[in-house]
């Protein structure tokens, strides 16, 4: 399989912005049905062999999940009951997907009622699902790319995030902004004004830096990995980032770590690159933050002290 393969965003925004969509309608199910976990853990999809998954939620009453299959290119409703109800992805305008699905929870005895079934944060967030039959395009071979590039993005943040043994979010995919994200916290709280809405408290209520992949859209038409810290230290976009092509971009009055994906790919070693980018970026956040880098350091995953006692003698010999 390709690293990293070709995802120039004109080629699939369309199909694109319908998926985005679906994964919506099934996201507000999965934040209706799960207990409520700090910092949302409980609302993103995790990456499944085949696809994306909500992992198991309830009712009260039912077990149940809800999957996409991005190889057969299929939604999969199923219940601990033994209840199954599937249908395909392509040729489904979103509200028909949103019938669909419908159909499907009633049939696996699921009953679940999202509480604004509406886009969140679109153009288009006025208008029901059930009456969007605008959004419809499903390009099967441009979704299973989406797929194995979010997969390959996964397993690189999984790596990068086992250098960090402080509090850290699972590796999780957000259908709110269609991206890819780990975050690692530290030890501060964070102060809101009252005016600051519910889900910027929950989210932003300890320091922190966070790092992600998103598939680009209309504000910035192109696949990037991506940086942030918040709240944002004074004199962070001063902080050098590697590899050098990567850069600080001004965003919503802060700035954001990029390295845009075309750069990454023409990187000698794209996957180092990467894992460079993000160790950068955490540096210049944390460092200008005051974190104490090295008390939270976990090289490849390990906090044994054995084990870091013989590879401290081993570097030394």
């Amino acid at each position: 399989m390709e690293l990293f393969p070709d995802l120039p965003y004109a080629d699939w925004q369309d199909t694109r912005a319908t998926l985005h969509r679906y994964a919506q309608i099934v996201g507000k199910i999965r934040l209706a049905a799960s207990p409520r976990r700090n910092h949302w853990w409980s609302v993103p999809f995790h990456v499944t062999g085949r696809g994306i998954t909500t992992r198991p939620m309830t009712d009260g009453a039912t077990i149940f999940t809800i999957d996409f299959d991005f190889l057969d290119h299929r939604l999969d409703v199923a219940a601990t009951t033994g209840g199954r109800y599937s249908f395909p992805l392509a040729g489904q305008s979103v509200a028909g997907f949103h019938e669909q699905l419908r159909r499907g929870l009633s049939a696996v005895g699921a009953d679940v009622t999202i509480a604004q079934p509406r886009p969140f944060d679109l153009p288009d967030s006025d208008r029901p699902f059930a009456e969007d039959t605008e959004h419809s395009r499903y390009d099967t071979v441009a979704v299973t790319r989406y797929w194995r590039v979010l997969s390959q993005v996964n397993l690189l943040l999984e790596e990068f995030a086992g250098g960090y043994s402080g509090k850290t979010s699972p590796v999780h995919h957000f259908w709110h902004t269609f991206d890819v994200a780990v975050t690692r916290f530290g030890d501060a709280l964070v102060e809101h004004p009252p005016s600051t809405d519910a889900v910027t408290r929950e989210a932003y209520s300890r320091e922190l830096v966070s790092f992600g992949f998103w598939f680009g859209d209309e504000t910035f038409p192109e696949p990037a990995f991506y940086s942030y810290t918040s709240p944002e230290p004074a004199g962070l976009a001063e902080e050098s980032l590697h590899p050098p092509a990567a850069g600080w971009v001004e965003r919503g009055g802060s700035h954001l770590a990029v390295l845009r994906y075309d750069d990454a790919r023409a990187e000698p070693d794209p996957r180092g690159a990467v894992l460079e980018f993000y160790d950068s970026a955490y540096r210049a956040g944390a460092g200008r933050a005051g974190w104490d880098i090295d008390r939270w350091a976990s090289a490849g995953g390990v906090t044994d002290p054995v084990i870091e006692a013989e590879r401290r003698s081993a570097r030394q010999a």
